[in-house]
């Protein structure tokens, strides 16, 4: 699994433009122009505690703010070796240094200088659209997806142009990057999500080159289904209210491109990618829409308990199709956060430990239960028209940090639902296992250069993590009506704290030897050396953890742990 040498010496860190998220009035376009950063410069001095939900005091500076101190890493001599470099943003003396050409907006305003690598950029999209800087009309998507596409251009003249100086010392700068080799990440709030998507699967908007050097999409709270809401469903196409008819899936359909592919597409679902692949997109998903507080709570109210106050959890992640022709769903994690605000996702620990390992990291974790038995309590083993539904509910985190990476539960109206009907289809007087409906329980980056092993060179360092899993009493139903004897609301079948640790090791199948480990048997230690073996089809390695309790009632299953070089 050890990746080879890429062309580019920089690589994973390369330029990243964030596009922010929907304005729906004149006022709040004109604050959001008045704001160099467009709003990802704002951090947040609160949280909400996991075990009782009261306010915490918890400091995080921004994305953008702590991206300028992220470590850059560069490729010498076959090996990483820790940089002087850091991300910064394009803002010099007043100027914003990626200006289109008067005559050509895919070429740069300045012909002299060449930017930093590691640059951030804020694709200003709405600046067109205020009585400052443009003709205080809004433009359509369509017309923002090309201009992300002209900025990507113009990113790729200044970053790969050789003769021209840093714009802060005044040196000669030469990043040592071919135009064909440059490389560029998207990161997207909300609507922002639907432009860069627009952009990379509409062909007819913007330029294949432009689409070619796009690595990643990362995006918060983005409704890549659009937006429902209380009573009136999908925001319909005629409400044109600040453009929310953005939001209507018949003309995401079409700005997507996705109505043009196929004409009988299905606009029920708009989540779907094509022309970019869905594995390099990360869903990042909100569950919290109590702190959601515009329109006085309204939103919140309307968008129901299972969203982050705007946007639904079922709405707010893509998939698309894979080489083999089955159907790929797109990395994903949730957090407790709203959809802006105080407790807003962007401004969140939660949402940049995922962006940056989903950008710098160098392995990809996934965990999949795939379940061979479920058994009832012994008093209704033998009824024929007994009914199940089970909640899977799943918690990750990563050594020596105290925030979550991924975080689905029931009490926040996130965890994963089954029915036993799902898992279990009766074919032929028969009722085995659908392995399409197997949990997948999360999608985990890993990056060695952030493990707490600090002490040993990077090549060595091993990253572990630690989920916890539970299966929830089901709710069992007799003809139609709950039975409730033995019951007792928030029982388990399952429940157990996992541990994994990945060490690099030349002998091991796939690059990593892996061991893990049950918390209630070796608190806080993976002692357990897996059985890896390599993935079908594919690199990568995988192992098997026994998820069992022989108690009625109860569950056996297995952990199918998935493991794949990133980056």
């Amino acid at each position: 699994m050890q990746g080879a040498a890429v062309p580019n010496k920089h690589h994973p860190y390369h330029p990243i433009i964030y596009v922010r998220g929907f304005a729906a009035t004149h006022d709040e376009i004109e604050e959001t122009v008045a704001d160099p950063y467009m709003g990802f410069n704002l951090g947040s001095t609160k949280t909400r505690q996991v075990w009782d939900g009261k306010l915490r005091k918890f400091f995080f500076e921004s994305p953008l703010v702590r991206l300028k101190d992220e470590i850059v890493w560069l490729a010498e001599d076959d090996k990483m070796t820790r940089s002087d470099r850091r991300y910064d943003d394009v803002y010099v003396d007043g100027d914003d240094l990626t200006a289109p050409d008067v005559g050509d907006p895919t070429q740069p305003q300045r012909p002299d200088i060449t930017l930093p690598y590691q640059s951030i950029v804020v694709f200003r999209y709405y600046d067109e659209a205020s009585e400052a800087f443009g003709s205080g009309n809004t433009r359509p998507i369509e017309h923002f997806a090309k201009g992300l596409s002209d900025l990507i251009l113009r990113l790729k003249v200044l970053v790969c142009r050789k003769g021209g100086d840093d714009p802060i010392t005044g040196d000669p700068l030469d990043n040592d990057v071919a135009p064909e080799d440059f490389r560029v990440y998207l990161v997207a709030h909300s609507m922002g999500g639907l432009v860069c998507r627009a952009f990379l699967q509409n062909p007819d908007l913007g330029s294949p080159d432009a689409r070619s050097a796009v690595n990643k999409l990362f995006t918060y709270a983005t409704p890549h289904n659009g937006i429902d809401l209380r009573i009136v469903r999908n925001v319909p196409g005629w409400a044109s209210f600040g453009d929310v008819n953005n939001f209507n899936r018949e003309k995401m359909a079409g700005y997507l491109g996705l109505t043009a592919a196929a004409p009988a597409a299905n606009v029920d679902d708009v989540s779907v990618v094509r022309n970019f692949p869905p594995d390099r997109i990360f869903n990042l998903v909100g569950t919290n829409p109590s702190d959601y507080l515009v329109l006085s709570g309204l939103s919140a109210w309307a968008a129901g308990e299972a969203s982050d106050g705007l946007v639904r959890i079922a709405n707010a992640t893509t998939h698309g199709p894979s080489p083999n022709g089955g159907d790929t769903t797109s990395p994903r994690a949730f957090a407790h956060r709203s959809h802006s605000g105080h407790y807003g996702i962007v401004n969140s620990e939660e949402g940049y430990q995922n962006l940056t390992r989903f950008l710098f990291g160098s392995l990809r974790v996934d965990g999949i239960l795939d379940i061979d038995k479920l058994t009832l309590p012994k008093e209704i083993e033998n009824e024929p028209s007994v009914r199940a539904s089970y909640h899977f509910e799943i918690v990750a985190t990563v050594r020596g940090c105290q925030w979550q990476l991924h975080r689905r539960t029931v009490r926040e109206n996130s965890a994963i639902h089954r029915l036993y009907d799902d898992l279990f289809p009766s074919k032929n007087g028969r009722r085995d296992p659908d392995r399409t409906q197997s949990p997948h329980l999360f999608s985990i980056f890993l990056d060695p250069s952030k493990s707490v092993k600090e002490d040993q060179p990077i090549s060595k360092r091993s990253v572990a993590f630690a989920f916890d899993l539970s299966v929830l009493v089901p709710d069992y139903q007799i003809d139609g009506v709950l039975w409730l004897k033995r019951h007792f609301e928030g029982g388990y079948l399952y429940r157990e704290l996992i541990l994994v640790e990945a060490t690099p090791s030349e002998k091991a199948p796939g690059g990593w030897a892996v061991s893990y480990g049950f918390q209630s048997k070796t608190p806080n230690k993976a002692t357990k050396k897996a059985q890896t073996r390599p993935l079908p089809g594919e690199p990568g390695i995988t192992f098997d953890i026994e998820v069992v309790q022989d108690k009625q009632p109860g569950i056996d299953a297995t952990l199918r742990i998935e493991a794949r070089t990133w980056n």
